[in-house]
């Protein structure tokens, strides 16, 4: 990164990890507590608790559009950081489909657990167990979030989008809506593609030092759009509802760094009327 991983307070740094790991640890038990007694505001606590993460670790969000008040739904997003959790938790009352590595990882996993995340192996066909797992969710009109690039890129445009990854919305009643995220300033400074790898954690990335060089800077600027929702009938198959997210998602980005309006290069397909009632269909992962 040329140097520029050196910059940031250490005092800052300090700082922000203690109040980061007070505020989970005293928070990670009420989590627990929800869920083992079957209560219902377990769906929403996370995102009281990433609100204030989102304060400690400096991110200020600037949010465009409204997320779909549709049951069930999968909300796609492009990946940049892991710091997207925490932007996207506070946002929305949602459960985030992750790669199976992710439940080993210290605290993270624990965390992502306690969201009551769906972990999906990626590089082989998924056992009939989590295509259970995610239909089930649906069923029960849950909220998901998806990362259909299937790895973080360097936020300066998403990578192409893993369409098998859209089947878990074969149900009529599934509603898709593309969610474009981008890392704009620092400070008030935008980030340029020397900066941005401050905030994007991706390729051959160690978190360890990576976070601690994030909790030094100053106040990050993320916006967040949420794009107009379609469902894959309206699209027609898995690959055109993929390209239609990464195309919407793919402008509201370049939107988001130009500071321009960027149109997607293709018309919004139009949404067909939604089943009064449709169980969610028991789709795969690839």
């Amino acid at each position: 990164m040329g140097g520029v991983d050196r910059i940031g307070s250490t005092t800052l740094r300090l700082w922000r990890l203690a109040l980061y790991l007070a505020w989970t640890v005293s928070l990670m038990p009420v989590q627990l507590l929800g869920l083992v007694l079957r209560q219902p505001w377990v769906a929403t606590f996370p995102r009281f608790y990433h609100r204030r993460c989102r304060r400690i670790l400096g991110l200020r969000v600037r949010t465009m559009g409204r997320p779909t008040e549709a049951r069930p739904v999968l909300f796609a997003a492009n990946h940049v950081s892991y710091l997207d959790i925490t932007v996207l938790g506070s946002l929305l009352p949602a459960s985030f489909i992750a790669k199976k590595e992710v439940a080993r990882w210290p605290l993270f996993g624990w965390l992502a657990k306690l969201q009551r995340s769906v972990f999906v192996d990626r590089r082989a066909r998924t056992t009939p167990q989590q295509r259970d797992s995610i239909a089930a969710r649906l069923a029960a009109g849950d909220a998901l979030i998806l990362f259909p690039e299937g790895t973080s890129g360097d936020g300066n445009r998403p990578l192409p989008f893993k369409s098998a990854l859209f089947s878990v919305a074969d149900s009529p009643s599934v509603t898709v809506q593309p969610v474009s995220i981008a890392y704009t300033k620092l400070d008030g400074v935008p980030l340029g593609r020397v900066l941005r790898p401050l905030v994007a954690w991706y390729g051959s990335m160690t978190m360890a030092p990576h976070l601690w060089t994030l909790l030094g800077l100053g106040t990050v600027e993320v916006v967040v759009e949420f794009h107009p929702p379609t469902t894959l009938a309206a699209c027609g198959s898995r690959k055109k509802l993929a390209n239609y997210c990464r195309e919407r998602i793919a402008a509201g980005v370049a939107s988001a760094l130009s500071g321009r309006r960027v149109p997607p290069q293709a018309a919004a397909p139009a949404q067909q009327p939604r089943p009064a009632a449709a169980p969610a269909a028991a789709a795969a992962i690839g």
